[in-house]
């Protein structure tokens, strides 16, 4: 496959990328969103990118290739246990804090977002840690929601089966509660259990959609590693949305590289990439 993305293409390309996940694409990136898109033009049997991006823009290409175009764009790095200092501000100060305030329970259960959950690890850990909780406080209940805007990591994610190496960050008590070893020593994988599974709403969302359409307000929200791809003036309408879907008194966990310093939003910053809504 040597078909060249001309600079008009790159151009149409990256307009509907921002336009639709509000993801900004410099022409530096051209190299990069060729080697992605060779998949799709070899799947579709096009000869060029001009091909493609006039199926793209038809009304049948924007109706059945956006959602691979979306999956090809989007960068889905995670971990479990990544970056173990927000589970442990988790357990330790904020829900103590939302303790306080809420009593939850079976009748008020927490309800905590990952919003950009990717292949599924970080809201798996939170079930782990939230669990551990509900061990020693028995009459404590939660509820997980995980989103992303790719169906090809939604589906790795409700599958919940990983390869051995992934598992590293986990600490050998939540590996013999929370994980199951599958049977094939030649590819070595782990499936989470159904107990934590059964815990987990997994949905496709855009952050980019001027509603979100959640049921209700959430209490905590983890939007880690996932700003740092937009704009100001999308992470300000962004960080606007959370808001409104957060509690007062709720919190907002953002990557180790993110910051909302000089940003125009409602959150108090309560500790390193951690904030709260007063």
């Amino acid at each position: 496959m040597s078909a060249i993305l001309s600079s008009r293409d790159f151009q149409q390309l990256s307009s509907l990328i921002y336009s639709e996940l509000g993801i900004k694409m410099p022409e530096s990136k051209s190299t990069m969103l060729t080697g992605r898109l060779a998949k799709r033009l070899r799947a579709l049997g096009f000869d060029s990118f001009t091909q493609y991006c006039d199926f793209l823009f038809s009304p049948k290409g924007l109706e059945e290739e956006m959602v691979h175009l979306i999956n090809v764009v989007t960068t889905n790095k995670t971990d479990f246990f990544r970056e173990p200092s927000h589970f442990e501000y988790l357990t330790t100060t904020a829900l103590p804090n939302l303790q306080k305030q809420h009593h939850f329970s079976a009748r008020h259960p927490l309800r905590i977002w990952s919003a950009g959950c990717s292949t599924g690890e970080e809201p798996y850990t939170m079930a782990m840690v939230l669990s551990d909780v509900q061990e020693r406080h028995p009459g404590f209940r939660f509820e997980i929601l995980a989103t992303d805007i790719s169906t090809r990591v939604l589906e790795i994610a409700r599958r919940a089966v990983y390869p051995m190496e992934r598992i590293d960050p986990v600490a050998n008590i939540h590996r013999k509660k929370y994980l199951l070893k599958g049977s094939d020593r030649r590819n070595p994988q782990v499936r989470i259990v159904p107990e934590l599974r059964r815990l987990i709403r997994f949905g496709r969302l855009n952050f980019m959609d001027e509603e979100f359409g959640l049921p209700e307000q959430v209490d905590i929200i983890f939007c880690r590693n996932v700003i740092i791809y937009f704009d100001k003036e999308t992470q300000e309408k962004l960080m606007a949305k959370f808001s409104r879907y957060l509690h007062q008194g709720g919190y907002l966990f953002l990557g180790h590289s993110e910051s909302l310093h000089g940003y125009q939003t409602s959150f108090v910053q309560v500790a390193p990439t951690i904030y709260r809504k007063p």
